[in-house]
């Protein structure tokens, strides 16, 4: 479908609008934070989860979903059973070992499975809760709580939870952290989780799991996954993902890394082997050098052509184009190969030091993401914090077009990237005119043949076209302008302070592209311009 009748560049939901201060350890956001977007479904801290069930001994109850997530002193649990268009308190989750309740809570960082066959004597559909119960003695420090990672059921959608294991506890105050269930194909239960215990070894942080063989009720040793000697580096937050060729993926943060707090992945051919602890697999980044950095999630979906789309969220981005309040995500569509490229995520949050830890997204019947995460509150950001019991957590539905490349991701020469209020992710590429500005997109496509190519852009202040190259050829096209909605043109005016540089329009061209890898080339026109995106599709979609 052609895109010269629409800037989905501005969004037209909009709660409320104001300026945080980037996270720490993360480069400067250029221009004004974006206008938030989302319905709050409740005070909550961080680490949404959501499971939607498919194994439910009645059929009708198929497509409900829960949500779990850090609240201010323990785990909400909310459901819904319209598909995620409204929300409703279930319970809070309760550690039901028998801990001192006044010292003792299942409070951190939780996740959702279902049990997908009865098995171990669980029956299927039972909804399973893996997360961290953290004891505090009187007068300890933080450093001096106590914590169990621990595995909860429930057969009754959340209502009530029973024990089933512990399967990590910290030692001599070092803690252990962030637990993530995977379930194997022949009933395997592998938990994953943060580990700070080793740090007399030589390691500040490992990234471990542990096996069991009866669902959850014994556990095997502790296998390291991804452990780097030196006592700097701190790996954590693994979230894994099933891919459509029967391997795993998961995400994780490299705090403290050579690129500070980079989000990587690493693959897995069964989910027990992912290669030598000591490598650190491969950095989620663009052509131009954005990078997601901390709290990641990993999430595959089935749209896209046969290897889908792989989706990557954080708390913030590095490199050209900064975003400190992570209202960007990351997609790649061909299974982790070749580089990643933005996009706007459908919430758009405040951002603060626990904003947006570990978010939930949902593909939708309709082709739309849902998306759960944790965001600053207007009243926190106007005073200054960066954390605090102000957090909420909001959801939205939003269509992200997966075609569309932003400038700011390509491989750039003689360009400067700048944050755009009036641009589809809130940023452009100043590109120099004729041989001085080049824009490069390695890009996948799935099948050979005819494709639109659309390249949206505008001058600043001298007519100018930018040219098309592909595959090493030129390519010409035509040019028409954008008919922007009086609306956005005047949000977008409001939010920037000024009147919107140049005219929007796009460059249409046709060209034949090969199944797999393909080049594209924006070079520079008569005079400089600024580009928004090139945007590829199958001639006749």
């Amino acid at each position: 479908m052609s895109r010269l009748a629409r800037l989905a560049s501005v969004p037209l939901i909009c709660a409320f609008a104001l300026t945080t201060m980037p996270a720490s350890g993360t480069a400067q956001n250029f221009g004004r934070a974006p206008t938030v977007v989302g319905t709050k479904i409740a005070d909550g801290q961080a680490y949404a989860t959501v499971v939607v069930l498919e194994h439910q001994k009645n059929p009708s109850d198929n497509g409900r979903m829960l949500l779990a997530f850090e609240g201010n002193g323990g785990i909400p649990i909310y459901e819904s059973t319209d598909h995620g268009a409204s929300w409703h308190f279930v319970a809070d989750a309760q550690d039901s070992t028998g801990v001192d309740p006044s010292r003792c809570h299942l409070q951190w960082q939780p996740h959702l499975q279902e049990m997908p066959r009865t098995q171990f004597g669980i029956p299927a559909g039972t909804v399973l809760l893996s997360a961290s119960t953290v004891c505090r003695p009187a007068g300890s420090n933080f450093r001096g709580q106590e914590m169990y990672l621990r595995l909860f059921t429930s057969n009754d959608f959340g209502r009530s939870w029973s024990y089933r294991s512990t399967y990590a506890e910290s030692k001599n105050g070092s803690p252990v952290w962030e637990p993530n269930l995977l379930i194997l194909d022949d009933g395997t239960f592998v938990e994953f989780y943060s580990d700070e215990t080793h740090k007399a070894e030589g390691y500040n942080q490992l990234l471990s799991h542990k096996v069991s063989k009866d669902g959850g009720k014994t556990w095997g040793p502790e296998v390291f996954d991804t452990a780097l000697p030196g006592g700097v580096e701190r790996p954590g937050m693994v979230i894994i993902a099933r891919l459509p060729d029967g391997r795993y993926i998961y995400s994780y943060e490299d705090v403290d890394g050579p690129v500070l707090n980079q989000v990587h992945v690493k693959f897995s051919r069964d989910g027990l082997d992912w290669g030598d602890p000591t490598d650190r697999g491969t950095p989620v980044q663009s052509m131009s050098g954005q990078y997601p950095e901390n709290t990641p999630n990993v999430f595959w979906f089935p749209i896209g052509g046969k290897k889908g789309t792989l989706v990557v969220t954080s708390r913030s981005t590095g490199g050209p184009a900064a975003d400190a309040a992570g209202n960007t995500l990351f997609w790649n569509n061909n299974l982790g190969e070749g580089p990643w490229w933005t996009a706007p995520t459908p919430v758009q949050k405040i951002g603060n030091s626990r904003a947006g830890w570990t978010q939930a997204m949902v593909l939708q019947s309709d082709g739309k993401l849902l998306h759960i995460t944790s965001s600053g509150t207007p009243d926190t950001a106007a005073a200054g914090s960066r954390r605090g019991p102000g957090n909420q957590i909001l959801f939205n539905s939003a269509r992200v077009d997966f075609n569309r490349y932003e400038a700011e991701s390509a491989a750039q020469q003689g360009t400067a990237v700048m944050r755009d209020r009036s641009m589809s992710n809130g940023a452009k590429a100043r590109l120099g005119a004729k041989d001085v500005g080049k824009l490069t997109f390695d890009i996948y496509v799935p099948d050979a043949g005819p494709h639109t190519l659309e390249v949206e852009y505008t001058d600043i202040g001298f007519e100018a076209v930018p040219r098309l190259d592909v595959n090493g050829n030129a390519v010409t096209g035509s040019v028409a302008d954008v008919k922007l909605d009086s609306a956005i043109s005047a949000q977008a005016a409001r939010d920037l302070g000024t009147r919107t540089s140049g005219k929007h329009m796009i460059l249409s061209a046709v060209a034949n592209l090969w199944a797999g890898n393909n080049r594209i080339e924006i070079k520079g026109g008569e005079y400089a311009l600024d580009v928004d995106y090139l945007e590829v599709h199958p001639v006749g979609r």
